[in-house]
């Protein structure tokens, strides 16, 4: 199919499904559960996976980092578990690879800034993301928000009122830009629905979307930009990490 051309390369989308170099290019004899928790948790991940005796089936070798994959049984089922590079580029080449060895429902979970007054350590399900970053371009075609899928969101939201967990929908902003939150463009997000900001979002629900899988992501609350006179890092969400871990394991469980 012709490619679509702007005069913003950013913008020009190819639907292609075959590239160059496909996620599945090394034909690892790898074949992962279809369930995974692809989660932006640091050491907590590796921690996890090591106290429940998880076994370690492969690795993702980027040049910062090497990163394991990991499978465990939980309750019964099979899991995929492996810890998700921070920013948009990152993270979508390595679920995508994870999608080319045969993951199809991922859960994902990760902090987020507010620019609500919204208390630390919340838990929020992000219903749509603005993409605000450019890898989800490459997967879909221009558009200003995209949707999360139902079923998952329907899967997180359940698994949190059967544990008692409060938590709100919310409007992410997925930005590339960590250090260009400026006051006018917070402010402008805002206007458009957004409470929270985060770096990878939109381009993750972009890339499963393209390739015909299920995602979802669970929030917490970390920094506060509500304030934009006096910004407050709080204590990064840090409480929140091996309580969303274990509800990442249950939504992915729950999912059909």
């Amino acid at each position: 199919m012709a490619i679509t051309k702007h005069p913003y390369p950013i913008l020009e989308h190819d639907d292609s499904l075959t590239a160059v170099l496909q996620p599945d290019h090394e034909k690892l004899s790898l074949k992962l559960p279809k369930k995974a928790v692809f989660a932006f948790l640091g050491d907590v991940i590796d921690q996890f996976a090591v106290s429940c005796g998880a076994k370690k089936v492969s690795e993702f070798i980027s040049i910062t980092k090497i990163y394991p994959i990991y499978v465990l049984e939980y309750k019964g089922e099979e899991i995929c578990l492996c810890q998700a590079p921070v920013g948009a580029a990152a993270a979508a080449q390595l679920m995508d690879w994870l999608i080319g060895y045969g993951v199809r429902k991922i859960i994902t979970a990760g902090s987020c800034g507010v620019m609500a007054d919204i208390p630390e350590d919340t838990f929020l399900v992000p219903v749509k993301a603005l993409r605000d970053e450019g890898t989800s371009y490459h997967y879909l075609p221009p558009e200003r928000f995209i949707e999360l899928n139902r079923e998952v969101l329907a899967s997180i939201e359940r698994t949190l009122t059967r544990l008692g967990m409060p938590y709100t929908e919310c409007v992410t902003w997925t930005t590339d830009g960590f250090f260009r939150e400026t006051r006018d463009m917070v402010a402008y997000r805002m206007s458009e629905g957004c409470e929270v900001v985060e770096m990878e979002c939109a381009a993750l629900a972009a890339c499963a979307e393209f390739r015909g899988v299920q995602f979802g992501q669970l929030l917490f609350t970390a920094d506060s930009l509500a304030n934009v006179e006096k910004y407050d890092e709080r204590n990064w969400g840090q409480s929140s990490l091996e309580k969303a871990m274990g509800l990442c394991l249950e939504a992915a469980r729950d999912l059909e």
